[in-house]
């Protein structure tokens, strides 16, 4: 029971500081995203070794380093992060953060099924049911709006897997020591970035100004502690869990995007979202349906 209150509290921690993202990078105009993303996995990682040093973690952080398969499952994670990562800077940095957020509305049904077709997780009819409903939504917005909707299908896929990953890993691998082997594969690939966009654009970390250089350094916590959180939540509480949690990020990313920003809503995509927010309800329902039996089934095994 402990481990599954402090999960619910690290995972809903994670969703809430993932919903206020959009507007912390867009503070960081004029970088671009792949600059921003350069500097993410750097300073992540250089975070995350200060975290190590401040927690003496380095035993846990060698147990990975001898296991090869662990190393693998790392690798593979900080590829798939980096991609979520891309597409979402590519995405809010372009004036789609709604889009963003339909990718992270329909995540959570992508993440149930990887949990029933690749955990064997059991589920309900009422969330088959959710789940038709979201694949309706996603054909409706692809026909109505037009256009394929790559930002949001690529958030759903790449994080959807980046869970399926941390769940296989479990508790072998802690959150601040997996997100450090994450990062430090990803270096290569930072550093091939800054390199390509000082020779085309420029870099802008440090040219812009104090407050800017600021923001930018701070692109490694704000990254760090939503993954390091979700991380220990992911391994304490069940995949399917997990997935229906995070209607909390989008939910919050809609609102930036729609409220704050003034991006375009037309009629076809408010179809196609309230065809979403009908799945998300139906898995709602069988939420609550689910804790209610729980309710009951307690003090009946104890009699």
């Amino acid at each position: 029971m402990g481990a599954s209150r402090s999960g619910i509290a690290y995972t809903v921690g994670a969703y809430l500081l993932w919903g206020v993202l959009p507007l912390y990078f867009l503070m960081l105009v004029p970088t671009g995203p792949w600059e921003v993303v350069a500097w993410r996995v750097l300073l992540s990682f250089v975070f995350c070794l200060v975290l190590l040093a401040v927690t003496r973690g380095w035993a846990s952080l060698r147990a990975i380093i001898r296991q090869p398969r662990l190393l693998g499952w790392t690798a593979l994670a900080g590829i798939l992060i980096y991609g979520n990562w891309q597409v979402f800077l590519i995405g809010t940095l372009s004036g789609q953060v709604i889009e963003t957020s339909l990718g992270y509305f329909i995540n959570p049904i992508f993440t149930v099924l990887l949990g029933v077709f690749v955990l064997r997780e059991r589920i309900s009819k009422l969330q088959w049911t959710a789940i038709g409903i979201a694949a309706v939504a996603v054909v409706v917005i692809i026909i109505a709006h037009g256009r394929f909707p790559w930002i949001a299908l690529s958030l759903t896929a790449s994080f959807g897997l980046y869970g399926l990953v941390k769940k296989q890993i479990g508790s072998a691998v802690d959150a601040v020591s997996g997100l450090t082997m994450e990062s430090f594969w990803l270096i290569p690939v930072a550093a091939v970035t800054l390199i390509i966009v000082g020779s085309t654009d420029g870099i802008t970390f440090g040219a812009v100004s104090v407050w800017h250089t600021v923001l930018v350094a701070g692109a490694g916590i704000a990254t760090a502690v939503p993954l390091l959180c979700f991380a220990a939540g992911a391994r304490r509480i069940d995949l399917t869990l997990v997935g229906m949690f995070q209607f909390i990020t989008p939910v919050m990313q809609f609102l930036v995007g729609w409220a704050l920003l003034k991006e375009p809503m037309p009629t076809e995509r408010w179809i196609g979202f309230a065809i979403v927010w009908v799945a998300i309800g139906v898995f709602l329902v069988d939420l609550a349906l689910k804790k209610q039996r729980g309710r009951r089934a307690a003090p009946a095994a104890l009699i």
